[in-house]
């Protein structure tokens, strides 16, 4: 592959932003030559002007010789390029993915996804087998590194976070999903005001009315736990945006990273926090099977229950019929107690592990083999996009292209 077209978002501190940036970087580090095309509409956070690299600016011309397009977009938004190879790069935290999506992405060439945990929600979702690929992301082992000046982060009585020995961090976007409740519900149960330790939450209050929400989350742990998070070790909540160069400085301010999401894609903070050598509590489900055990890890155990926020309607609609993940809440609170108490160390590294398997190196390689395999086999047959046209369809033909055709790797 000596060039390839990128279409997604990658001015903005969402986690599709990230893994863009992350790919193309390294792609065009590889000597790819990469055209970005931005997804306009994916999320109105944007990252300010002089957080932005310059490098993805300069990969927005048009590059010569791309027959692929890599699309990182949810499948009923992608817009395919009549010509190309048409390929989706994207995710689910769930058992099944929706039916809508895979009679979408049957009418495109590839369905790329992280991990073995999406690929089981396209199948079951009657995704045929051989037009799923599984490409794990990465993570940048050298920025994250737990070299980092930590970031000088103050409590709310402005004494600093760093005064205090055991230090939680969590990164979520304000969503169902995340369960924020069920970390801050963990962490009212866990401690008391006596411990010498802080949670660090880092929110992502991407949309409208995010803030309100998370204060309406907090009200409900109180009023369910009988506990002000006043009577618990302090909480700092950090808001806005974190620019990719201060990233690495905001996991060397922590000692421990933690999760209690109901489902993950891949959760690339928790892959940034064990390259930068922090404990980790994650639940055991979904993404996180992927890279993290029990030796590197303190796994929680989980039960399926039906997926979707109670309190969004429209959400719970999308995701009827399938389930995913609710972490215990007890394992957590012992989680939580051991690292305060020192009780929690790992039996082997965790950016030994990242370092091994997950870098970008490694994803982009595997990326350029399965397009590469893609544009081999499809050297010979038409792309769908030609195949419809061919038909009588249009672009935007709901006609399918055929699912026997060959390939090397029905992995």
């Amino acid at each position: 592959m000596k060039a390839l077209t990128i279409r997604g978002p990658f001015r903005g501190p969402t986690g599709y932003d990230q893994c863009v940036r992350g790919l193309a970087r390294e792609l065009h580090r590889q000597g790819v030559a990469v055209e970005l095309q931005d997804l306009s509409g994916w999320s109105p956070a944007r990252l300010a002007p002089a957080a932005q690299d310059p490098l993805f600016a300069s990969l927005e011309r048009p590059v010569e010789g791309a027959r692929t397009v890599l699309h990182f977009c949810l499948p009923h938004t992608l817009a395919a390029s009549p010509g190309k190879l048409n390929v989706n790069f994207t995710m689910f935290e769930t058992t099944s993915a929706p039916a809508g999506w895979v009679r979408e992405n049957r009418r495109h060439d590839l369905v790329i996804v992280p991990t073995e945990s999406s690929r089981d929600a396209w199948l079951a979702a009657g995704m045929p087998v051989h037009r799923v690929r599984v490409c794990p992301l990465g993570t940048g082992t050298e920025s994250f590194s737990g070299t980092a000046a930590p970031l000088p982060l103050l409590l709310e009585d402005g004494q600093p976070v760093a005064g205090r020995r055991t230090r939680f961090l969590n990164i979520s976007e304000v969503v169902g999903r995340k369960n924020l409740a069920g970390l801050l519900e963990a962490w009212v149960m866990a401690t008391t005001a006596a411990d010498d330790a802080v949670l660090i939450v880092k929110a992502g209050c991407y949309q409208p009315g995010s803030w309100d929400r998370l204060m309406e989350e907090i009200e409900r742990v109180e009023r369910r736990t009988g506990k002000s998070l006043a009577d618990a070790a302090p909480v700092s909540i950090l808001r806005g945006a974190v620019a990719d160069s201060q990233m690495p400085s905001l996991y060397t301010a922590a000692t421990h990273y933690i999760s209690m999401s109901f489902g993950e894609g891949w959760d690339l903070p928790m892959t940034e926090a064990a390259a930068s050598g922090l404990r980790l509590i994650a639940p055991a489900h979904s993404a996180y099977l992927a890279y993290l055990d029990a030796s590197i890890a303190r796994m929680l155990p989980v039960r399926e229950v039906p997926a979707g926020d109670p309190g969004d309607a429209e959400q719970a609609a999308f995701l009827v019929g399938s389930n995913w993940w609710e972490p215990d809440c007890a394992a957590a609170v012992e989680a939580i107690r051991a690292a305060i108490d020192g009780r929690d160390t790992p039996l082997a590294s965790a950016r030994a592990r990242i370092a091994e398997h997950f870098t970008w190196g490694h994803a982009a390689r595997r990326l350029t083999a399965i397009i590469d395999e893609l544009e081999d086999l499809r050297a010979k047959i038409p792309p769908v996009a030609a195949l419809r046209a061919n038909r009588g369809g249009s672009t935007g033909s709901r006609r399918s292209p055929p699912d026997d055709l060959p390939t090397p790797d029905r992995s």
